[in-house]
């Protein structure tokens, strides 16, 4: 393939990607759907045409990249005020419950269905099956009304945040023997990274207002990066780093304080944040787009007639949406439609079911299990909140939404981009 050819199929895709979301957003159809069915396509026209390209590599590094501007992103979007605080200790409970309700319960079910898999391996499959996503909700909720809308953005970005940590720190300690020791090997990583994310982190914050020139942000993008590879190397959990850059440049009103607060410039650090946010959701956008069309493209078409993986999928689908209503439930005791069908699986489920370990891999766990729950997921959250414009259409209650929200929809709402 000619360099012209490969540089116009990456532009169609960007083009048709844009397009994709404005579809979108008119239809609360997902555009993961749309993209992973592009991938499909060219899955098919590449096998037509018998050409074979090592895409794995790409997967690799788009899956890197996207971690990091995934969490970075979700970061950015917590906005830590005081008045806040009921609906994040709800929002984080509910995450976490689910979270881990949902990851071992479907461990248990994987075990049940392959006997010879243990329970850490069995969790660390479970896990990308068990997170929200936050990049596929956040466009699809502006229709809902204010309290439920910022629910679910918070609740979907506590579950990004854990449930990609939680799954790092059972890889990265898996040769660690006896829960207890797991226990402090798993604690000691967190407390020594937090304490250099720390102060890595205001370190940059203080060097960054005072850089001149342009370009600023793909410099300390690098930097970023470089922290978190260096960091993957000494066995940290870096992706913590990343996490507390992206809290201290939204929250370091409320996180700094004293002498540290006094030192930074407030008009340049929101500058900052701005410029950092558009840039952030950008670059995100990119990468969701081509990590699903090469989803799609490396798709196992012929696993999809498998009667197993269709009723280990809808034993999955079962449980993830029985945890919700339970929980929203006990937790909430208001009205639990449609936030329990909203709990889209996406590019994080699939990121980090590539990012299983070899030694981890189970041969008999069939990859098209995660096609199946991402499509219907999807299709799910589109059906509820269809269902739940609908009724508010009826209920003479859509143009009160609009009006009672109109002027306070927060600001990362309307920047982030699918």
């Amino acid at each position: 393939m000619s360099a012209y050819l490969f540089l116009i199929g990456l532009c169609v895709i960007i083009i048709f990607s844009f397009f994709t979301n404005m579809f979108s957003r008119k239809t609360n159809v997902p555009s993961v759907l749309i993209l992973i069915l592009l991938g499909v396509g060219v899955q098919q026209l590449m096998t037509y045409f018998e050409m074979e390209p090592d895409y794995f590599w790409a997967l690799e590094v788009l899956g890197i990249v996207g971690l990091i501007m995934i969490v970075l992103e979700a970061a950015l979007d917590l906005e830590l005020k005081k008045e806040n605080w009921p609906l994040i200790w709800k929002s984080f409970t509910i995450a976490s419950l689910s979270l881990g309700l949902t990851a071992v319960s479907i461990a248990f079910l994987i075990q049940f269905f392959i006997p010879e898999i243990n329970f850490l391996p069995a969790l660390v499959y479970a896990l990308p099956l068990s997170i929200m996503s936050s990049a596929i909700i956040i466009p699809s909720v502006a229709n809902l009304t204010k309290y439920k809308r910022e629910f679910l953005i918070y609740e979907s970005t506590f579950s990004d945040i854990l449930g990609i940590m939680v799954f790092y720190m059972i890889v990265e300690n898996l040769n660690v023997e006896g829960m207890r020791q797991l226990s402090f090997a798993i604690g000691s990583n967190i407390v020594l990274t937090l304490v250099i994310s720390v102060a890595l982190c205001y370190g940059l914050l203080y060097i960054i207002q005072n850089i001149k020139g342009d370009a600023k942000f793909f410099l300390f993008l690098a930097v970023l990066v470089l922290l978190y590879a260096v960091g993957k190397m000494f066995h940290l959990s870096s992706l913590i780093i990343i996490l507390m850059f992206g809290l201290l440049l939204r929250n370091y009103k409320v996180l700094l304080f004293g002498r540290l607060r006094e030192w930074l410039n407030d008009a340049k650090i929101d500058g900052l944040f701005d410029q950092f946010k558009m840039i952030t959701s950008e670059t995100a956008f990119l990468v969701r787009t081509f990590f699903f069309v090469v989803f799609g493209m490396t798709l196992p078409l012929a696993s999809l007639f498998s009667w197993k993986v269709w009723l280990i999928s809808v034993i999955f689908l079962a449980v993830t949406y029985i945890f919700r209503f339970g929980l929203f439930y006990v937790i909430e005791r208001k009205d639990t439609l449609p936030q329990t069908f909203i709990a889209p699986k996406g590019l994080i489920t699939v990121l980090l079911f590539f990012a299983i370990p070899e030694s981890l891999r189970a041969e008999k766990f069939e990859g098209a299990v995660l096609f199946v729950v991402i499509i219907a997921t999807s299709l799910i959250m589109a059906w509820a909140l269809i269902a739940s414009k609908s009724t508010n259409s009826k209920n003479g209650e859509e143009e009160d939404v609009t009006k009672s929200d109109e002027g306070d929809k927060p600001d990362f709402i309307e920047m982030s981009i699918d």
